[in-house]
């Protein structure tokens, strides 16, 4: 994409990718993201889902699509002769996820566990797709939820994430930052270049909407590495580890949801 219709490139310019040395020194491996421990403190924040108005229905995201193969108003998905109509439709996505518009409002995971009785996030293990057994029918969501989708903060959370990093940034919106982007987000796959780019934490929203990437940035950090947040590919949730401070701010904010999980500080 030309730099002229691609503001991001001014806000955020490529840097070279061993600005994420310390990350994999402190992380290890970085292919879906770098994923910090405690500095000295952690919490995740959860991505959003949704439900309608009228409640989850009694049919599943893949009873329906079978109903709609079966009566012909959709086609199979298939490549080269080959029926990829296998598995499950979970009804979960992959990337970027918006507020799914009227007749829709914000499903709090804790409202969930306490319906299902479900735990927020089982014992010894990750925000993802594990979660939420019972809200499921045969490992299928409800047509009437919207489940977190994986490798990326929702549009919502993002901004709001960002907000409470400008307030306790060491330069408020002036903080420098760096964002990371991991190999399998991009159009162009290359696992021998990281792409990092530099830029003011105030110009972060841009960075929702990188014309070459679906997902909010893998990575992003203060400069001066006093914070630093993690969505991994994989997961449902974003880790950010930092002072106490901007953790129990994250942790009391009343439009995020974010825990703390002991087994993964």
């Amino acid at each position: 994409m030309p730099e002229e219709s691609n503001p991001l490139s001014g806000l955020w310019p490529l840097v070279p990718s061993d600005a994420t040395d310390w990350l994999l020194e402190l992380c290890g491996d970085g292919v879906t993201g770098f994923m910090p421990p405690a500095m000295p403190d952690s919490a995740w924040v959860l991505n959003a889902m949704y439900e309608h108005e009228q409640g989850p229905a009694e049919v599943s995201y893949h009873e329906y699509r079978q109903a709609r193969l079966a009566d012909g108003s959709i086609r199979p998905v298939g490549f080269a002769g080959i029926d990829l109509e296998v598995g499950v439709a979970t009804g979960g996505g992959l990337g970027r996820a918006e507020h799914p518009g009227r007749g829709w409002r914000r499903l709090r995971w804790a409202e969930l566990a306490h319906r299902t009785g479900d735990p927020v996030v089982p014992d010894g293990l990750l925000p993802s797709h594990r979660c939420f057994p019972s809200a499921k029918r045969k490992g299928s969501w409800p047509l009437g939820i919207v489940p977190p989708t994986e490798g990326s903060l929702d549009r919502d959370t993002w901004n709001r994430l960002i907000a409470v990093l400008t307030e306790h940034g060491p330069a408020g919106p002036d903080t420098s930052c760096l964002a990371y982007y991991n190999p399998l987000m991009l159009a162009a796959v290359d696992f021998d270049v990281l792409r990092v780019q530099a830029g003011r934490l105030g110009d972060a929203g841009i960075l929702y909407d990188n014309p070459e990437a679906g997902f909010s940035p893998s990575n992003l950090w203060a400069q001066d590495c006093s914070w630093v947040l993690c969505t991994d590919y994989d997961l449902w949730a974003t880790k950010v580890a930092g002072p106490p401070a901007l953790i129990e701010a994250l942790l009391n904010d009343p439009e995020i949801e974010a825990v703390r999980l002991p087994w993964a500080p």
